[in-house]
């Protein structure tokens, strides 16, 4: 998502059948936000109400986006630029063999 100055006025959109409110083109274009099915939390705030971009991520995938495991990622990710990776073996045993070879 682009970073937008802190409070920008896009203009008075007003609220239709339903309760439905209209997101100005430029919003969305400037959050790169879809023309239909995002999500967003609703907060209210001294009586401002805010919109906030969300996605929801999959219970089964909770794990993958802890702060633990993101740290690992970055640390593999910076091993892997550096070249610091074994190569690829054809069977199990040549593995073994290798970890075993080590010092």
């Amino acid at each position: 998502m682009r970073t937008l100055a802190k409070r920008h006025s896009y203009g008075v959109v007003q609220m239709k059948k339903k309760a439905i409110l209209t997101i100005p083109k430029e919003v969305r274009l400037a959050l790169h936000l879809a023309d239909e099915g995002e999500l967003f939390e609703i907060i209210v705030d001294n009586g401002k109400i805010i919109l906030e971009p969300k996605t929801l991520i999959p219970k089964e995938q909770e794990w993958f986006w802890t702060e633990r495991w993101q740290a690992g990622e970055r640390e593999a990710e910076e091993d892997i630029k550096a070249g610091r990776v074994s190569p690829a073996f054809d069977n199990v045993k040549d593995l073994l063999e290798a970890l075993n070879n080590e010092d």
